[in-house]
């Protein structure tokens, strides 16, 4: 079973019981409804960008629609993103990865998440710090 797989597994065990309502959507459905009701609003909830892509990211995404690649894709992302991925660190910092050792996640949260959720066990001591104030 290859890295990615083992994780993916540990994390649907452990994910079978109930979470927590998200605080950053939360945050980030307030700031949406105090703006549609007219109210200046600076939203820093999710992490979404405040700016029209640049055009040859538009085009990538044009290109990717006409080619048909408009599916689901794997799980622990898309060869050629791996592939990017492992050239950079090659390039970049002299390490060597193959492609089932590297995962490509949606965004920081759901990493950690499934890190976290791979990692420990019931009763382990995990330290969460929380910014007061």
């Amino acid at each position: 079973m290859t890295f990615a797989k083992e994780m993916m597994n540990a994390v649907s065990v452990r994910c079978a019981r109930p979470c927590e309502a998200s605080a950053t959507i939360a945050v980030t459905d307030k700031a949406r409804e105090l703006k549609a009701a007219g109210r200046n609003v600076i939203g820093l909830g999710a992490g979404e960008a405040r700016f029209r892509h640049p055009r040859q990211h538009q085009a990538g995404g044009d290109s990717r629609h006409r080619g048909g690649k408009t599916k689901y894709t794997a799980v622990d992302g898309i060869p050629e993103l791996k592939h990017a991925i492992i050239a950079k660190f090659q390039r970049e910092n002299g390490l060597s990865y193959k492609p089932n050792q590297v995962i490509v996640g949606t965004g920081g949260k759901q990493v950690l998440y499934n890190a976290l959720m791979a990692t420990i066990n019931p009763g382990d001591e995990v330290i969460i710090p929380r910014p007061t104030g």
